[in-house]
């Protein structure tokens, strides 16, 4: 008795002498069997290397592994290797595409619909073994300079190959004992381990220290040598602050008395003088100021309450009291009772 849903219902008559498929006039490949009648198989084709296809209007790539179903047919035999072909319609196009398989070469070979895209790997690199034609040993055979030729590039790739050997054995022989080797490279490892963290500690605590949020980078002699070059401000900022402040807002001109009298050549020669003065204390004061300065703004010493008053703006009056108002002084505390509060 057959189970539920196993298969093609076979009538008891028949158990065993013809299977369902053959009653019902189906193939056990089912759709893929279609055209088995011609000697086509449809399979599950991969693409073996990219390809040019010629139908399309525009050039249209087709890439290395793209998977189409083929009809799969034998249209020859190298010997006693059969040759198959592989058709395919490119959907984007509706073109066919025929590949057929090519046992003398071991490789794949496209007949029709497409060209194989060039990458440069059918040349004969070193090392790799070239496979002759038929015609090119009957040529070798005849030609004893040819032969020659074979024989002198066999012990060149013989002498190559070697030396190859040697090479990999050398390496392979640096590592007969991999526990020394394994001692020697934790050594070298733990003794730049203890300055690479001492070099941390330094550098995360001068990150706190001057609260900054970005990677320091290492010491180098540049920056020390850098440094000592640049010339930096005074110590003191006092004086220089009550020098500015003394200093009035805009420069005033005097008017010149008398009329336009004719200049003389020392008071030219003056003024050059004056106006190449000038121009040194302006670079002189523009590179002081463009240069940084080594205090601290935050470790610099607090001025001194007792240290000399702030001169006034020059041209700027000071507001006088008014005389017969006398001035209120901050009366002292009194209390509300004459007595403790508990």
């Amino acid at each position: 008795m057959q189970g539920f849903n196993m298969g093609r219902y076979v009538p008891p008559e028949k158990e065993g002498i013809e299977s369902g498929n053959q009653i019902h006039g189906k193939h056990a490949l089912g759709a893929r069997a279609n055209k088995i009648s011609q000697g086509i198989l449809t399979v599950r084709f991969e693409m073996p290397y990219p390809i040019w296809c010629t139908t399309c209007p525009k050039p249209t790539i087709i890439g290395q592994g793209v998977r189409f179903n083929a009809e799969k047919k034998k249209v020859g035999n190298y010997f006693s290797s059969p040759i198959f072909s592989f058709r395919m319609k490119h959907v984007a196009c509706g073109g066919w595409i025929e590949i057929r398989t090519d046992p003398k070469n071991t490789a794949y070979v496209v007949t029709e619909g497409a060209r194989k895209r060039d990458l440069g790997e059918d040349k004969v690199e070193e090392g790799d073994i070239r496979i002759l034609t038929e015609e090119e040993r009957e040529a070798r055979r005849d030609n004893a300079f040819a032969a020659l030729e074979g024989k002198v590039e066999d012990k060149k790739r013989l002498e190559h190959n070697k030396r190859r050997l040697e090479e990999l054995q050398e390496l392979s022989e640096q590592w007969e004992d991999p526990y020394e080797r394994n001692q020697k490279l934790r050594k070298t490892f733990r003794e730049g381990r203890k300055l690479r963290e001492k070099e941390a500690r330094t550098t995360e605590a001068l990150q706190d220290k001057m609260s900054l949020g970005i990677d320091l980078l290492p010491e180098h002699e540049d920056d020390a040598r850098r440094a000592g070059i640049i010339e930096f401000g005074e110590v003191d900022s006092e004086p220089a602050m009550a020098r500015a402040i003394s200093k009035p807002l805009f420069e005033t001109e005097k008017p010149s008395a008398g009329g336009k009298a004719k200049e003389s050549k020392s008071s030219r020669k003056q003024k050059a003088e004056d106006l190449v003065k000038k121009k040194t204390a302006d670079i002189v004061a523009e590179i002081r100021g463009n240069t940084r300065a080594a205090i601290d703004p935050f470790l610099a010493p607090p001025a001194s309450s007792k240290g000399p008053t702030k001169q006034l703006l020059a041209g700027v009056k000071k507001k006088q009291p008014t005389p017969g108002i006398d001035h209120l002084k901050p009366s002292p505390w009194v209390a509300l009772v004459d007595y403790d509060s508990e």
